[in-house]
């Protein structure tokens, strides 16, 4: 009787039979509490893919077109959008629209997400009350950037590819392949040829020393990048690209297309000249077309026309100083940047087809020299041996 009154009383305090049931709440409450301030601290330090940068902006343009409030568009967009940190940077711009901030002073808050272009034409557009169609702009900008870049980088995969599988062939055959060579070898108690002697010296120094050379190729890209992101190592950077054959076309004619149609783009929306040029040099990402610019904005400030000063800078090709003129004569310059940069992706093209081509029998050529090299190699005191017997 005492037994079930004890049991009867535990089960009515709920002591006993439902203790996960009131904590499980508030436990996943926690969680997501903490999960949620983990996002919003990375959010103020990581960068958002231009691809989803350019779908926010294009849906943002519909939505405003379509008649709904800037605030019920970031609040849709931030339950569409699939990124977690995104999600809580448009929530944080959304609330701060919602107190009455500008959107171009919420966006400013997080620079990683929204670059300069971005802020300085919703600035432009809230001056003009025509934020739509330049939202539109933007994502058609994002869009041709988004293209170019692809382009770009569809040129280096084949060869990244293909130079990540011989450098892996190339180790296996030094770590596991040349010492079963090197044992048969020994036994033969034969003298090698040099060839031989030297790659079986370097698989013993790679089984040996593979840590060092991983600590030195990490080494070489820790102090390399640091030392590339300083304002000298990308001088040098941008001096040894020019110099590439083929490369240096591309990264000129790259470098020119995004000065085109950012500066083109920005001057179509009503930014100020001089503003204008200052977003294009911080977008550019080239230390040509920023001391350019520079050269520009003090140029202009002084009472100069742009196609005065472009001739002055070697890394526009002539094709810029005659359009740039003529669409200083026509008051048209927007759209003759416009079709420059067009002109410029139409060359990238070619540039990077005949790049692809390119790569495909140097790669072939050095694969044949280093994998039938270490081959002819190992094989060499065979050959020996069989001319021996024959003899």
């Amino acid at each position: 009787m005492a037994l079930l009154t004890t049991n009867s009383s535990q089960s009515s305090s709920g002591r006993v039979s439902t203790p996960g049931a009131k904590k499980a709440p508030g436990f996943a409450e926690a969680q997501k509490l903490a999960r949620i301030r983990a996002l919003e601290k990375v959010s103020k330090k990581r960068s958002v893919k231009l691809d989803d940068l350019t779908v926010f902006t294009q849906q943002l343009a519909a939505m405003l077109d379509a008649g709904l409030s800037l605030v019920t568009a970031l609040e849709s967009l931030q339950e569409q959008t699939q990124d977690p940190v995104f999600a809580v940077i448009i929530r944080e711009v959304k609330n701060d629209v919602a107190t009455g901030t500008s959107f171009s002073a919420a966006c400013r808050k997080f620079p990683k997400a929204f670059p300069n272009l971005f802020v300085s034409m919703v600035e432009a557009g809230e001056a003009s009350g025509a934020m739509s169609p330049i939202l539109a702009k933007v994502a058609t900008y994002f869009e041709d950037a988004v293209k170019l870049s692809r382009q770009v980088k569809g040129a280096l995969i084949y060869p990244i590819v293909v130079l990540s599988l011989a450098v892996v062939l190339i180790n296996v055959m030094m770590i596991f392949v040349i010492p079963i060579f090197a044992a048969f070898f020994t036994e033969m108690g034969k003298d090698l040829p040099m060839p031989t002697k030297i790659l079986i010296s370097l698989s013993g120094g790679i089984q040996k020393w593979w840590w060092l050379g991983l600590l030195i190729g990490f080494l070489i890209y820790y102090i390399g990048g640091n030392f590339l992101a300083t304002p000298k190592g990308r001088i040098i950077r941008d001096r040894a690209y020019l110099r590439i054959p083929v490369v240096g076309n591309l990264v000129q004619k790259v470098a020119c297309s995004r000065f085109c149609r950012t500066y083109g783009i920005l001057m179509r929306s009503g930014v100020p000249i001089l503003r204008s040029l200052e977003i294009v040099s911080a977008a550019s990402d080239n230390t040509f077309i920023e001391d350019a610019c520079k050269d520009f904005i003090r140029a202009i400030s002084q009472g100069s026309m742009l196609s005065e000063v472009v001739p002055n800078h070697p890394f526009f090709p002539p094709i810029v100083k005659n359009m740039v003129k003529a669409g200083e004569q026509t008051g048209n310059i927007d759209s003759m940047l416009d079709r420059i940069a067009d002109f410029f992706d139409s060359e990238i093209e070619v540039i990077v087809a005949a790049l692809t081509k390119l790569m495909e029998p140097v790669l072939i050529v050095f694969l044949g020299v280093v994998i039938g090299g270490m081959v002819t190699a190992m094989f060499l005191p065979i050959f020996q041996l069989a001319s021996a017997a024959k003899g």
